[in-house]
């Protein structure tokens, strides 16, 4: 139950996120800035704690370069799909904020945080036990 709580916790940044981008406008200097940020901690944390512990844990079996490439797969398809419904230019600084980026931003903030909140709670858990 504590494992759901903190992917609770983790994700909800990420949808207040998302709403505070689809409301207001923000400069090019602060999206930079929160978007160098956030890149960053995310090199971080791919680095240093989750590919050494699944090498760690795989002993050899070759999953963790699997999963990796599986990963890149999805998210190319993902980020394919996202592009077709609409939202062909979401990756520039001052793409449209319309209502018909609503669904690509959705699938989006899935695609970001579903991943993302398993590895926190699959984490969390390990650290428990």
């Amino acid at each position: 139950m504590n494992a759901f709580l903190w992917g609770l916790v983790a994700t909800s940044s990420l949808v207040v996120g998302g709403i505070i981008a689809a409301r207001f406008s923000l400069g090019k200097r602060t999206l930079g800035i929160i978007m160098a940020f956030g890149a960053g901690t995310l090199i971080s944390a791919v680095s240093y704690e989750l590919i050494f512990e699944a090498v760690k844990l795989a002993k050899g079996t070759g999953f963790p370069a699997f999963g990796l490439f599986a990963g890149a797969f999805t998210f190319y398809i993902c980020e394919w799909l996202i592009e077709k419904l609409g939202a062909k230019n979401h990756m520039e600084i001052e793409a449209s904020h319309t209502s018909s980026l609503v669904i690509p931003m959705i699938l989006a903030i899935i695609l970001d945080g579903v991943p993302e909140s398993i590895v926190i709670g699959l984490g969390y858990l390990k650290k428990e036990q």
